[in-house]
């Protein structure tokens, strides 16, 4: 992630296409140690994949088409029952009973 940080970093700064040596210097103008074969991995899953707009618009498409965790959540609740119910309504009494407010402070005071 840090070295794909840099590269966007890069990028936003100008320069259109960094090269391992460019990356490697922000990475490690932070003082973190770089490892070159994980920037060259980088650099070649980006190479012909057109601007990183496209790229990011690519990314982008792929999330939105992937199923939320809410929606299967749901299901696996309906499909527990009463039992899932009871857990529920178990789980929301233990929660009062762990509030903030039966410490006798608010988060400003």
């Amino acid at each position: 992630m840090k070295y794909l940080a840099a590269y966007l970093l890069l990028t936003q700064g100008g320069n259109a296409t960094p090269a391992a040596a460019d990356i490697k210097t922000i990475v490690e103008s932070v003082g973190i140690e770089a490892d070159e074969s994980r920037i060259n991995e980088l650099l070649s899953s980006l190479e012909g994949k057109g601007s990183l707009e496209e790229v990011i618009a690519a990314g982008a498409a792929k999330f939105a088409s992937a199923p939320a965790a809410g929606s299967a959540s749901a299901g696996v609740a309906s499909a527990a029952g009463a039992s899932g119910e009871a857990a529920a309504e178990a789980a929301e009494e233990e929660a009062k009973e762990e509030s903030d407010d039966d410490m006798g402070f608010g988060l400003f005071d």
